[in-house]
This record gives structure tokens, C-alpha cells and sequence, in this order.
């Protein structure tokens, strides 16, 4: 898996503890029917495959067999794949049940308008439903809205996209870095420039492709929204801000004093490669996860204040495939998921004793954590208020990540749903251009005037501005209501 991914991606994220059975919101109840066969249902994951899935799944099947009589076959799809192939899967009309979904990856909003993803609010508003609806944040339903109903069980986790640099703590100590005030893409120069003279093994600024630098803006379909303080909500491309060509043009200075790694724009991240320091979206005790995925220890900054936006709200979510044949069955396994903290902590951490034990009433930690036979992405797996907390975090993380959810900075686009249908060619069209530019742009590996130039004259060959005009008058709309 490209740590990398993980860093952009990672969105760790209080103990709501539920110690009652849950009861199915169909015919099938819990427990095990005399003479009724557990029902299978097939779970479609991202992130690769860990080594003792199939422990796991004997583990978990077993308790699963016990509480609503199912058992689950979860199949891992990479992080670079898992559009692609999920895609494949959906389109063929197969069968499965459950599959993760969110606003970067499993297409949530075009795969629910499409009718590929079952409508749950009948199960939601259900007795059955009551313990699920009132475990996750009422803000995270409001954000998994689409038309009016909701398509995708969300994962309690951080509300908001927390933009960060992560330092590597061995320079930091080194160096004395008061990294805890460097915020703005500027404030990194002095230190950068310190670490290209006295370390020349080390990468002062490291960047690989998937590297984007969007603090200030709502992307609502890329790279068309609203700049993150927008009131007026005026739609524009980012790439005609001039918030934008500063930051690209500060890559370009930096890249040129020989700051960013000559393959930026190519590179997948390395461990083998020495870092001051690369960016990351986060959240309270981001630090410990990257730490543990890393291998070494990092410490980290907020660029910008949390920003609560429709993508940040959506950014784990849990679908039902309308094609499944046990729907039913389906909401509770996803109900128990993320209300039973018994199976959650086992679809995250594994078996007790054998991949974790406990060092606390709350806490754990991990059993030889570099052979990572069991290491998954916690964050796509379900509610993560009531996972336990790893060995070195405190037992007030969850009511930080609380608190650290209310405090968050709303965007004035929240809500807003883009309806793509009449531009939808237009979109594959930009998406293209942007594969082409984008990661060479913040590579700073190019020009930017000449390169920017040429992105946003292929954006408008495309039809960027018949993206805007449809996203304006939509929005405009929807604010006036």
C-alpha cells in the first residue's frame, strides 16, 4: 500500500459503547435459527489484503454466526484500484452486498444517483435502525444526504479535512524546529534550506504523485467549487486563483533550490527515502498512526484550521449493494459494526492476544507490529469511537476527536449536492487534462506560467466553463431555498 495514500487519505478519526444484541431489520433475527444456515454476505474492502484475513474471518464469522447469524467473506481492493475494479464489480451487476464507498474512492454520490447503492432510510428510521442513527453524528447523516435520502452507512470519525505537514521528529530534535508554528506553505523555507546544507541525504520537502495543495478551497467536482470563506459561493476553477498560482509558483522556487525530490511528480512513496517533511490530511494523534505505519516517529502541524466540507463528511462510508439479495442481514452486520465494540476492535486490530493485547482498560498495543500480519486501514472499517486506543494515546482521544468535530470551521457550500448529468462528458474530459498537469504542476517541476497557462486553456477546450455556469445556477438555487 503507498503510504502516501494513507497519509492523503488518513482520516483517523466518546467511547459509545453498545453491549445490547442487535435485532435484523427484516425477517431474520439474531441469532442462530435452528436448522437455518448463516447467511453470506460478500464485503468489498479497501486497502490490501493483510496476511491473517482468513484468521480474523474465522474469528469474526463465528461471533457474527452467534448475534445476527451471517457470516462475511471480505475481499480487499488496493487503494489504486479500487475505483477501477469496483467499478467492474458494479457494473456487471454482481451480487455483492457491502462495499466501502466515500467521496474520493467507490464513487458515493455518482453510484448512489445511479441507483447502484441501496436508499436506507426505511432502515435508518427503524427500531432496528434506532441504536445505529443515534451512535453516529447527526452531521455526518446530514452529509451522506443525496436528493433526500441517505445511500451509505457513514464511519464516525473526524468531521472535518485537516490539512498538515508531518515532520520527521529525528530532525526536528536535531534542528530544534518549532515546527508547531509552521503553518503556511512559506513558513517551511528557512528550515528546508537548513536541512538541504547540513543533510544531504535528506529530503528537505517530500512529494509524491497524489501531492495536491487545496487548503483554501471546497473542490465540489475537481477542480471546480468555492474558495473555503466564500459566502457569495462563487464557483470558480482553482486553477484561475491567485491563491493557487502563489503556492505553485513557491513549489517552483522550492524545486529549483533543489527543496522536493527531482521525481516528484512520478514518485510513490518510499520509506527507504529520509524526509524533513511531506503532507498528510489528519487529526488528533494523526502523529501516533503515521508513526506506527511509518516505522519512525513524526510529529505534525496544522496548514489551515479543519474545514467541515461534503467530501469530509463522506470520507468513509459503508454501502449496500441494490443488487444484494440479503439486504436485511447487510444493515445489520453494518449495524453491529459500528455499535458492537467487541467486532469492530476485531475488524481493526484483529485477535486478542495473537495480533494485540491489552495494556489498559482502553488501551492496547500491538503484537509485532513490523510483521503487520494484521494491518488495515482503521479508518474505512466503521465507527472508530470505539476502537480502543493504541498503548501510547490517552484515554481522552475520543472525547478530543469530539471536540476537535465541533470546533471545526463549516464550508458555506456544506450540503450542497452537484448534479453532473448534463456535464458529465465535460468532467471525464477535465479529468483527463487534470491527469496529465496536475501532478507535474505540483511536482514544481515545471514552469508555472507557461504550465499553467496550458492546463487552463485545456480545461476550457474541454468545457471547464460549462461546469461552472451548471454548478453556479444549481447552487444558486439551492442557497435561495
Amino acid at each position: 500500500m503507498k503510504k502516501t495514500k494513507k497519509l492523503l487519505a488518513l482520516t483517523m478519526c466518546t467511547i459509545l459503547v453498545a453491549t445490547t444484541a442487535l435485532v435484523g431489520c427484516g425477517k431474520s433475527g439474531g441469532g442462530s435459527a435452528e436448522g437455518s444456515a448463516p447467511t453470506k454476505l460478500t464485503w468489498y474492502a479497501i486497502g490490501d489484503e493483510p496476511k491473517d484475513l482468513d484468521k480474523v474471518m474465522e474469528a469474526a464469522n463465528e461471533y457474527l454466526e452467534e448475534k445476527v447469524n451471517a457470516h462475511i467473506d471480505m475481499r480487499y481492493i488496493g487503494f489504486g484500484d479500487y475505483d477501477q475494479k469496483m467499478s467492474v464489480v458494479i457494473n456487471s451487476g454482481e451480487d455483492y452486498d457491502i462495499a466501502f464507498t466515500c467521496s474520493w474512492a467507490g464513487d458515493y454520490l455518482g453510484n448512489s444517483r445511479k441507483g447502484a447503492f441501496l436508499a436506507l432510510d426505511d432502515y435508518i428510521e427503524s427500531d432496528e435502525g434506532a441504536l445505529l442513527k443515534e451512535t453516529i453524528d447527526d452531521r455526518f447523516w446530514e452529509g451522506a444526504e443525496i436528493d433526500g435520502s441517505v445511500y451509505a452507512v457513514p464511519g464516525q470519525k473526524e468531521l472535518g479535512v485537516a490539512p498538515m505537514w508531518v515532520f520527521t521528529k529525528e530532525y526536528v530534535d536535531k534542528y530544534d524546529i518549532p515546527y508547531q508554528d509552521l503553518h503556511d506553505l512559506e513558513d517551511l523555507e528557512p528550515w528546508l534550506e537548513l536541512i538541504k546544507e547540513n543533510e544531504p541525504d535528506v529530503v528537505p520537502l517530500y512529494i509524491t504523485d497524489g501531492f495536491s495543495y487545496t487548503v483554501f478551497f471546497d473542490q465540489l467536482v475537481d477542480p471546480v467549487g468555492v474558495e473555503s470563506d466564500d459566502d457569495s459561493l462563487t464557483i470558480q476553477n482553482m486553477f484561475e486563483t491567485e491563491e493557487m498560482k502563489q503556492k505553485l509558483q513557491t513549489l517552483r522556487r522550492y524545486y529549483e533550490k533543489g527543496y522536493i525530490n527531482a521525481d516528484a511528480a512520478t514518485a510513490q512513496d518510499d520509506d527507504s527515502v529520509k524526509r524533513l517533511v511531506t503532507k498528510g490530511d489528519g487529526q488528533p494523534y494523526a502523529d501516533t498512526l503515521w508513526s506506527k505505519g511509518l516505522g519512525y516517529e513524526v510529529v505534525s502541524s496544522y496548514i489551515v484550521d479543519t474545514l467541515i466540507t461534503n467530501g469530509s463528511t463522506t470520507g468513509s462510508m459503508m454501502a449496500i449493494s441494490s443488487n444484494s439479495k440479503n439486504p436485511d442481514k447487510a444493515f445489520e452486520v453494518l449495524s453491529l459494526l459500528n455499535t458492537d465494540e467487541y467486532f469492530r476492535n476485531l475488524i481493526n486490530y484483529g485477535i486478542e492476544d495473537v495480533h494485540y493485547e491489552k495494556v489498559g482498560e482502553e488501551n492496547i498495543k500491538i503484537i509485532n507490529p513490523d510483521d503487520k500480519a494484521y494491518d488495515v486501514p482503521y479508518f474505512a472499517l466503521g465507527n472508530l469511537f470505539i476502537t480502543y486506543k493504541l498503548e501510547d494515546e490517552p484515554t481522552t482521544k475520543w472525547d478530543e476527536f469530539q471536540d476537535f468535530n465541533d470546533k471545526a470551521q463549516v464550508s458555506p457550500a456544506l450540503g450542497f449536492k452537484f448534479d453532473s448529468s448534463s456535464v458529465s462528458n465535460e468532467i471525464a474530459a477535465i479529468n483527463n487534462v487534470l491527469e496529465e498537469y496536475k501532478s507535474t504542476l505540483y511536482s514544481g517541476s515545471v514552469d508555472v506560467d507557461e504550465y499553467l497557462d496550458k492546463l487552463n486553456e485545456k480545461l476550457h477546450e474541454q468545457g471547464i466553463q460549462k461546469v461552472i455556469d451548471e454548478m453556479q445556477s444549481q447552487i444558486d438555487e439551492w442557497k435561495a431555498q
